[in-house]
Formats: structure tokens, sequence, C-alpha cells
């Protein structure tokens, strides 16, 4: 199974599921990740820095997201459309604790 290490206010390491949604894993692990839509790649909140490692390709849907949200930098990406594969080092990028707001719904599988 892929590790992912997490940059924050703490960091760690887990094992993850191969296949599974990034973030997910992070949810699962406790990590402090908004996901205000609930994994359906419209608000962008569940947004992560790529520090090391590959994410894999990036779908239409997510492109169009980073698009409207402005955000252009390669390695931002949203954790919701990360199917994990590969070891990763990742920072989240809107923290519920950060921001006041409630994380959101749980992201489909």
């Amino acid at each position: 199974m892929p590790m992912i290490q997490v940059i924050g206010k703490e960091a760690e390491t887990f094992e993850a599921e191969e296949g599974k949604k990034l973030v997910l894993s992070l949810m699962d692990q406790g990590v402090d990740i908004l996901h205000r839509c609930g994994g359906n790649a419209r608000c962008a909140t569940c947004r992560v820095e790529i520090i090391e490692g590959d994410a894999g390709p990036m779908n239409s849907t997510e492109a169009a997201i980073r698009e409207t949200k402005g955000i252009t930098e390669d390695n931002i990406r949203l954790s919701c459309q990360i199917h994990v594969h590969a070891e990763l080092t990742v920072k989240p990028l809107m923290t519920a604790s950060e921001t006041g707001m409630d994380p959101g719904p749980r992201p489909a599988e």
C-alpha cells in the first residue's frame, strides 16, 4: 500500500489503500481538511499541495473547477479527485480548524 505523508501542524505518515480517494484516506486518518461539496469537485475546499510524489493525471472535472477557482499552480490538486496509486507527500491548504467551517459531508467512495 502506498504511504502518504501529511505536512501540517503535525506531520504524520500512514498507509493508504490503493485506488481510494485521497480525501477519504486523509479523513479516515483524522487529518483536518475541508470537503464542503462532498467530493464532487465543485467547491475546491479539499485542495492540497503536492509536495512530492505522483498524484496521477488530472481529469476534466478537476481541471474545470481549478480554472473556475483560478488555481493555476500544477502542484495544487483537489484531494477528492485523486485516487491514491503512489506514495505522496501532501499539505492540506484549507482546514476546518483554520476556517471555522464545518468540514462538509463525507465524500462518496
